[in-house]
This record gives C-alpha cells, structure tokens and sequence, in this order.
C-alpha cells in the first residue's frame, strides 16, 4: 500500500501511460533511435537538475546554474585552445571547480547577508554571463576549433547501430555518467548524515540548527554542489554538441526546474528524490520530443513547460498542506 503513495511510484504510471499514448499517436516514438536519442537528451538536462534537486530540498532555489555552466565549459575550452591542450580528465575538473567557485559566491551572499536565494542567484546568474559576454568574448567556437580529445570522449557509445535508410545511431555512453552521478548523488542524501541535514534544513532551519546541525556548512555545500554540477555540464554539453557557445543554456533553467518539481520535490523544501528527479526529467525531455516530432511551434513548447511547473507545484502544495491537515 505504501508503494501506491510514493511520489515516484505515481509518476512512473504517468510516464508509462504517456509513453502509451505517445507511441500509439506516432509509432515513430518507438523507434530505437529515437528513444535513444531521446536518453541523450536527458544527460545534460539530469545532471544539473540533481544540483536543483540538493537544493530545493534544502529550502532554496538556484536560477544562476545556466550561467555557471556557460561559464564553465567556454573558459575551460579557451583555456585548452590557448594552451594547447587535448586531455579530457583535467578539462572536466577545471570546469567543476569553476562551478564549484561561482556556487560558493551564491551560499556566502545567502548565509552571509540572509538575502532570498531567489534574488541572488539572479542577480550572480546575471553578472556571470554579463562578464563572460563582455570579457571573455562572444564567438562561437566550432568543431574545427574544439579540442579533437573532448569529442571523441562525448562520441563513445554504448552500442550502436545501422538504420533502415543507411544512417548510423547509438546510446551514448554518457548516459552512464549521468545515472552514476544520480546513484551517488542517492546515496549522498539518504545514507549520510550530511544528507540528513540537507533535509533539516529545508524542513525546519530553526529546528535543524537547534538539534547541531551546521546549516552554514549545509548552505555552502548545498550551492557549491549545484555549482560543480553545473560546470561538469556545461563542458559536458560542449563536448556533445561539438562546439561551445558562450550564449548556451539562456532559458533552460525553466526545464530544469520543471522537471524536478515534476519529480515529485517540493519548492518549499525538505522533500525530494533522486528517482523521483530521473522521471521527472525523462517526462519532461520525452513531453518536448514529442511537441517537436508533431511540429509544435517553440513559443508553445514553453507555454506546456510553463504549465507543467504550474500544475506540478500546485499539485505539491495541495499534497504537503493536506500531509499537515
């Protein structure tokens, strides 16, 4: 019986039945090549909204991580170009660290001056991009230009294989990236006791501090690890798509969002699961694909996003004040 209430459990059957839907309405959506591609589309969307996830379950919220990974991944392909570089593992935690760095900048002004999340994350979002446009430059760097080493990491499939008409797809071996970053981010959160705090925090903050719970260290953690995300992303996206753009990701924080509130967490905090996210951010890829496989103009795909975050924190505010009832 338990299992019928989880959160996840409940939109496992949504997804299941849309799928349903969906393939009967176009067969083409069970085609291997597009489901495969539609698992691509889920890496870079999943790994930043596990960074969301850790903190809205804190009680916070982080719009700047567009921009940290846009600043991640086009500093880090510079600094490679400029130097010549062709590795991939020191690239990755070059852009980490940057991500790291910039979240860090949104905990200190959070704790430090108890400004709402909301408004600094805008305001560091804002800045960041600003100095990146503006100091960095604004040319896009292109496959002739990207280091040859990143692409062909990002190119390894898992299998891959020969369509009817001649053309070649795969299942991107990124997707197992992005599902061990989810497994540890898990097990982060259920099994240790910083984890634990992390929901203290954005149950009861007053209660959390008043049980030893460190909610500075927690605050800065929380950011500093959507920030880390971010910036792995950020040159992840770069390294998949072949070039990297300083203009990147402008609006997808709206997705992401989305798909995490869609993943069953609450936008109040203390509530949220890494499962729940992975579906959510499936539902929301597989929703999109489909608006664009039945050639929905993009303005609408942002109106069904916009409904989906409406509906989704509706539905979690309903559940949380009938759970307090």
């Amino acid at each position: 019986m338990t299992l019928f209430r989880r959160s996840e459990f409940i939109i496992a059957c949504i997804l299941f039945a849309a799928m349903i839907i969906i393939g009967l309405i176009n067969p083409a959506f069970w085609s291997l090549d597009n489901l495969f591609g539609l698992l691509r589309s889920n890496v870079i969307i999943g790994i930043m909204a596990l960074g969301v996830l850790v903190v809205m379950i804190s009680g916070g919220i982080d719009v700047s991580f567009t921009a940290f990974a846009a600043a991640a991944m086009y500093l880090t392909i510079k600094l490679m170009i400029y130097m010549g570089y062709e590795g991939v593992f020191l690239p990755f935690v070059a852009a980490t660290l940057i991500g790291l760095f910039l979240g860090a900048f949104n905990a200190f002004f959070i704790h430090t001056f108890r400004m709402i999340p909301l408004i600094v994350t805008l305001g560091t979002g804002s800045v960041v991009r600003g100095l990146l446009l503006g100091l960095v430059g604004t040319s896009v760097i292109n496959i002739d230009k990207m280091p040859q080493q990143l692409i062909a990491f990002a190119k390894t499939d898992l299998v891959s294989l020969t369509s009817a008409t001649g053309t070649n797809f795969g299942l991107t071996a990124m997707i197992l990236i992005y599902l061990g970053l989810a497994l540890v981010t898990h097990l982060f959160l259920r099994y240790t006791m910083a984890g634990r705090s992390i929901f203290a925090l954005g149950g009861a903050p007053e209660a959390a501090s008043r049980v030893g719970f460190n909610t500075r260290r927690t605050l800065f953690f929380v950011y500093c690890f959507a920030g880390a995300l971010a910036g792995f992303a950020g040159l992840l996206h770069g390294s998949m798509i072949w070039l990297a753009n300083p203009r990147d990701f402008a609006g997808l924080e709206l997705d992401v969002i989305a798909a995490v509130v869609l993943g069953g967490a609450s936008i109040f905090g203390g509530r949220g699961s890494v499962m729940g996210t992975l579906l959510g951010v499936f539902m929301l890829v597989m929703v999109k694909n489909s608006l664009i496989i039945m050639k929905v103009d993009t303005t609408w795909q942002r109106v069904v996003v916009g409904l989906i975050i409406i509906v989704a924190t509706a539905l979690t505010a309903w559940r949380d004040r009938k759970k307090l009832v």
